[in-house]
């Protein structure tokens, strides 16, 4: 038996019908978990945002947040179609849509209506309407690479570019968003954190007037969690306001 043993051929099956494979353990498995980008829980990752990234649009601009990039094009105020109903207060189209590159699945490109929606969402509030009557500004978002936390940098850049584009708003948007891994809660996170969250926390407001757009909340959160998130949003929505300002005066200093 001992000879015929070791005669018999080797076999290699990678996954044998009998093993169960081992499932994924969250990435904040142990208690001292650490960002794969070494950030702190609490620290945004480095916000590179431009103006002017599209020559044909009325305005546009670039955002880059860690390996999140996004650009934004402003077309209008232009006549509203004539089968929209007459309204004394001008129209908001946002349209949202992802290259077939910019996710680590290829092919999976495409428009986001959930996205287009939650813009015009937290845009509206912002733009004075009233400024533009009887016509249409159309807002096209697209994300050459999803890197995590996208809706936020979407709707801060789509704000930037509405800036850009000479369109009377209130104040600026910013936005910014939380997970929750576990006991901890991390800001601006990545797109790693966001598959493994417990819960997630979207903030966008008008941080000069200190006044929230819209707020999205998923997953279960206890009201101390849901407080220590508001601080630490509004915080980091102040903070990317003062960004978005200086490169908005870098722009204009720039063609003067």
């Amino acid at each position: 038996m001992a000879g015929k043993s070791a005669s018999a051929p080797t076999t290699y099956n990678p996954s044998p019908p009998t093993q169960k494979k081992k499932q994924k353990q969250p990435i904040f498995q142990d208690d001292d978990w650490v960002r794969a980008d070494d950030r702190g829980f609490h620290q945004c990752r480095p916000a590179f945002m431009r103006t002017g990234a599209v020559n044909a649009a009325s305005g546009s601009a670039y955002a880059e947040f860690g390996n999140t990039k996004v650009i934004v094009s402003i077309f209008g105020p232009r006549e509203s179609k004539k089968a929209m109903m007459y309204s004394d207060v001008g129209r908001l189209n946002c349209s949202v849509s992802f290259t077939t590159f910019s996710t680590q699945t290829r092919g999976q490109g495409s428009d986001h209506k959930e996205f287009s929606s939650m813009l015009h969402k937290a845009l509206e509030g912002a733009v004075i309407l009233e400024s533009f009557p009887k016509t249409t500004v159309d807002i096209f978002a697209l994300v050459l690479e999803s890197g995590g936390s996208d809706l936020p940098v979407i709707i801060s850049c789509a704000s930037l570019a509405l800036a850009d584009a000479g369109i009377m708003m209130f104040d600026l948007v910013t936005s910014v968003s939380v997970s929750c891994l576990g006991k901890n809660l991390v800001i601006d996170p990545t797109s790693e954190e966001e598959s493994d969250q417990d819960g997630s926390f979207m903030i966008s407001c008008m941080p000069s007037r200190n006044e929230v757009t819209q707020l999205t909340i998923t997953g279960e959160w206890s009201t101390s969690k849901i407080h220590e998130a508001m601080e630490l949003c509004l915080d980091a929505c102040s903070k990317l306001g003062k960004i978005m300002r200086t490169c908005l005066k870098e722009a204009a200093s720039a063609t003067e």
